[in-house]
This record gives C-alpha cells, sequence and structure tokens, in this order.
C-alpha cells in the first residue's frame, strides 16, 4: 500500500469551483482497481498553534492506494485527463508525496 498527498494549487477564488468538479470526480477513481481512499481536504481552523495553514488556494487530495502501478494507471485514465482539461482554468499547479508505511 502507498499513501499518495496531492497539494492543488487554485487560481484565487475558485476553491469552490474546483471542488465541485473534483467531487465529481471521486466516484470514478474509488472505482478504479488498486483506490483504496481518494477524497479532498481543506484546511480546519483550530487553535493549535503548530498547525500549517494551506489556506483557501490549496485542496489537499488524501489518497491510498494498493500500489505504484495502480497510482500510475489512475494517473493515466481517461477520466483523469478529462479532469485535468475541465480545471485548467482553476489550477496553478499541483505537487504530490508518495509515501509508504514506515
Amino acid at each position: 500500500m502507498i499513501f499518495v498527498i496531492a497539494n492543488i494549487e487554485l487560481a484565487e477564488g475558485k476553491q469552490a469551483a474546483f471542488l465541485e468538479a473534483f467531487r465529481q470526480l471521486v466516484p470514478q477513481v474509488l472505482a478504479e482497481e488498486g483506490c483504496i481512499e481518494y477524497g479532498p481536504a481543506v484546511d480546519e481552523d483550530t487553535d493549535i498553534p503548530i498547525q500549517v495553514k494551506n489556506g483557501d488556494q490549496i485542496v489537499t487530495v488524501m489518497e491510498k492506494w494498493e500500489s505504484v502501478e495502480t497510482l500510475k494507471a489512475h494517473l493515466a485514465a481517461p477520466h483523469m485527463q478529462a479532469y485535468r482539461e475541465q480545471v485548467a482554468d482553476l489550477v496553478k499547479g499541483t505537487t504530490i508525496k508518495i509515501l509508504k508505511p514506515a
């Protein structure tokens, strides 16, 4: 199993539009072979002093996959290409971390 943490940087003021499009994608991804967990997350407003906040321009996607191979298949899936085209005007950039259990 692997964990993926994707940080998606959005154009200013585009979080609501992005999340609407992303939520339509989630069921398709969850149906993919090897997908264990997949969903968006945004900052929780707390008073915990060590919390690092991303702000409204970052949506973090929390993912679990059976393997790197299933992640690669996900990234190449036709519905992912369609999603990327759909949100191209909303997204400024994406970074991912791929982790394994320690």
